[in-house]
């Protein structure tokens, strides 16, 4: 029995029941030593919450920020893997790109959100291009990392049986990097998750970085934790479908337990 207990206790730690459950207790008594409208205890945010949820303008918000999440980050995915797979292989290529690569990467992707606005508009293009900016780096530096840890033994077994070196960037190259390259877009999801709330609080009237900023303005600070509780949802259970996915799909390639 006592065996048994030990087991369950374990289980809940690990599950991050237990540590949930002491934030949510400490944010209970911290809020009891200030007002609603200055730190909103877990009861009031959840009353806010169903507030929003009950006008439907959360579920839109909400789907509005995953439409372009999605595909800001699609699209950075799509330019950086076949970049960084480029930089890492050939040494011209790295010669050439790799001082841009990492002068912008220092550069937030908030810093380019006016000039984005002035190049691409206030519609949804400007926000697009703010979130593939904001992928592009994570992906890309990791598959150079994965790039430049592939075994040089790997390299030595396909030109001993005759392969070309585009056979082995094919081959051995992009197969090896496979781990650096799926580590790079769950970075890079983040990235795109927190580059959209910069760009719907300064150039959006739609998604959860513009409810969260226009919610100041009625003094709805429930509403508030309310968004950043969703965006932090979204993205735990974002990556845990990514991690999911990799797991069972990628798991010949060394993808496993990331």
């Amino acid at each position: 029995m006592k065996e048994t207990l030990i087991n369950l206790f374990k289980l809940i730690a690990k599950s991050g029941i237990v540590t949930w459950i002491f934030l949510l207790l400490i944010w209970q008594i911290a809020s009891l030593f200030n007002t609603p409208d200055f730190l909103p205890g877990p009861l009031n945010t959840w009353n806010g919450f169903l507030e929003i949820v009950q006008t439907g303008a959360l579920w839109e918000d909400i789907a509005i920020s995953l439409q372009r999440i999605a595909i800001g980050w699609v699209r950075g995915i799509l330019i950086a893997v076949p970049l960084g797979l480029l930089i890492g292989q050939f040494k011209t290529i790295r010669w050439l790109l790799e001082p841009f690569i990492n002068f912008f990467r220092f550069v937030p992707a908030i810093g380019f959100l006016t000039l984005f606005l002035m190049w691409f508009g206030v519609g949804e293009e400007s926000k697009l291009v703010l979130i593939t900016y904001a992928t592009i780096f994570p992906v890309v530096i990791n598959t150079v990392a994965g790039v430049a840890s592939v075994d040089p033994v790997k390299y030595q077994a396909a030109e001993s049986l005759g392969a070309s070196r585009l056979q082995t960037f094919f081959t051995v190259t992009i197969p090896a990097t496979v781990p650096g390259i799926f580590t790079g877009i769950r970075l890079g999801l983040s990235s795109a998750i927190i580059s959209i709330v910069s760009a719907e609080m300064l150039a959006a009237n739609s998604g959860l970085g513009y409810l969260i900023y226009t919610s100041r303005l009625y003094y709805r600070t429930d509403w508030i934790f309310t968004g950043i509780i969703v965006l932090g949802l979204i993205g735990f259970l974002a990556d845990k479908v990514l991690r999911m996915l990799g797991n069972h799909m990628f798991r010949h390639y060394g993808v496993v337990n990331q």
